[in-house]
């Protein structure tokens, strides 16, 4: 089954590599993937985003027109990818930040204060993987078992000092929206 996923916030909010996690993740546990980033010339500041395919066949465009999920961490996102969203999919919305919320009634907007549980524990710069626990726990695309088993690969060995603090985060926003469940 095919799902896919587009991530946008501001540039400097970890977007790509909570994407560039759940695709390694995907990838360690045997699925197709395809990654695709996005972001704009001035790079921090400016609107990035990815989009993550997972399929257990061969995907035949990364492009995701009608992303399944659709994960927001800033307002200017929400303005500019909220009608892109597959009817029927999921919005997670970082409630920290995001003051808007989507008009749309064909979704289910999943409300996540991603920022204030970062600051709480790992710090607010984190809020991305805090988002990516969440998106993890609700929508099972991939294990967070093995997110965690491999984060000091997916890390690689000039940020390998972060893994303890990245999976910190994902605990976290895993742990929020289990709660919720």
């Amino acid at each position: 089954m095919l799902q896919k996923t587009v991530m946008s916030g501001i540039g400097g909010q970890g977007i790509l590599f909570s994407g560039l996690c759940l695709a390694w993740t995907a990838m360690f546990e045997g699925r197709e993937v395809t990654y695709l980033p996005s972001y704009g010339a001035e790079m921090r500041g400016g609107v990035t985003s990815c989009t993550v395919a997972i399929s257990d066949e061969e995907i035949a465009s990364p492009v995701a027109s009608s992303p399944d999920y659709l994960v927001i961490m800033d307002n200017e996102s929400l303005m500019r990818l909220q009608s892109m969203a597959a009817s029927g999919g999921e919005i997670y919305v970082n409630t920290s930040i995001v003051t808007g919320r989507p008009g749309r009634t064909d979704v289910e907007i999943v409300e996540i204060p991603a920022t204030e549980i970062a600051r709480g524990c790992t710090g607010e710069q984190y809020a991305n993987m805090v988002m990516l626990g969440a998106l993890v726990c609700r929508t099972r695309q991939v294990r967070l078992e093995t997110m965690i088993e491999r984060m000091e690969e997916i890390l690689g060995k000039a940020k390998a000092r972060f893994k303890d603090t990245n999976i910190e985060a994902l605990k976290a926003g895993y742990d929020y929206l289990s709660k919720e469940l």
